[in-house]
């Protein structure tokens, strides 16, 4: 399972600025039923028939002011919770987008900004915009703050913040997903709060295995009690084969449930305005997604 560093390598390919830009309108009309919702209060239709409302939301941390937008269903009912951890390129339209058709079959869902510390709100309109403004360089500060202690406790805080939400049903356990650098905050956060998270899915999430380091997510899982879903893209799995079965043999040990697979699609194909998304692969993903939450949440 690789890191972002993979994406460095496609930022370095012929994709020009309006291909790209074609790519990622396209796909974003074709994954995301709903439309997203950017605005406090703002309300959208729902790809499940629920109206979906989402609003700008801030709460102190341990080390400062998370900020981040709390999309959930029809107003004056309670839903079991989510915590989605985007990628690298951070908050934006496509995380929206993915947190409202997700919204729209019956969950809050707070999309959080991961470099908060630092930064606040999006820093980058898309992907294409990430890579045409050296994103890599540009986070690299930011990221480098973002390990599995610091990520344990904005999980604690977050989890505390949810539970005081009144969009959330806290008889219900809380779900969490992460895309590329996100899918290692999922285990984390499962493991910093195991009486509440109970589901975890990381889609083509890099650093998921992680030689000689007792933090390593692998390494964490008998301090969880979640189920896992555990999306590997092709080319990760064909560079580090290994890693499948080292985690699969780690979460046995834990004894926690993890459904590991790898998909048709290369790193980054569940993101909308990723080079590499792929409908068919992404629509797989999401189908299992939905099966994680409706079975442990």
């Amino acid at each position: 399972m690789c890191d972002e560093a993979k994406l460095k390598n496609w930022a370095k390919s012929a994709i020009s600025r309006r291909q790209f830009g074609a790519l990622t309108g396209a796909a974003a009309v074709v994954a995301c039923a709903p439309e997203a919702v950017t605005s406090e209060g703002e309300e959208s239709a729902g790809g499940a028939g629920l109206s979906v409302f989402s609003n700008a939301v801030s709460f102190a941390t341990e080390d400062g002011t998370m900020d981040g937008f709390l999309v959930y269903p029809e107003q004056g009912e309670q839903y079991p919770g989510v915590i989605l951890w985007p990628d690298i390129a951070g908050i934006r339209q496509s995380k929206m987008e993915i947190a409202t058709r997700l919204a729209s079959e019956g969950y809050s869902v707070l999309v959080v900004n991961p470099y908060y510390r630092d930064v606040a709100g999006e820093q980058f309109a898309d992907f294409a915009s990430f890579i045409e403004a050296d994103g890599f360089q540009k986070v690299r500060p930011w990221r480098e703050k973002l390990n599995a202690e610091a990520i344990m406790r904005d999980a604690a805080s977050i989890t505390a913040w949810m539970d005081d939400q009144q969009q959330v049903d806290t008889s219900r356990g809380i779900g969490t997903q992460g895309y590329c650098m996100g899918g290692p905050f999922t285990i984390w956060s499962a493991a910093a709060v195991p009486e509440r998270i109970k589901a975890a899915a990381s889609f083509h999430g890099g650093g998921l295995v992680r030689e000689d380091d007792p933090m390593s997510p692998h390494n964490v899982l008998d301090q969880t009690e979640a189920n896992f879903l555990i999306a590997i893209a092709q080319d990760d799995h064909a560079e580090a084969p290994d890693d499948k079965i080292l985690f699969a043999k780690a979460a046995g040990r834990a004894a926690r449930p993890a459904n590991i697979d790898v998909y048709a699609g290369d790193h980054g194909w569940t993101v909308p305005d990723s080079p590499a998304y792929d409908e068919a692969a992404a629509e797989k993903a999401y189908a299992n997604l939905l099966t994680l939450y409706s079975e442990s949440l």
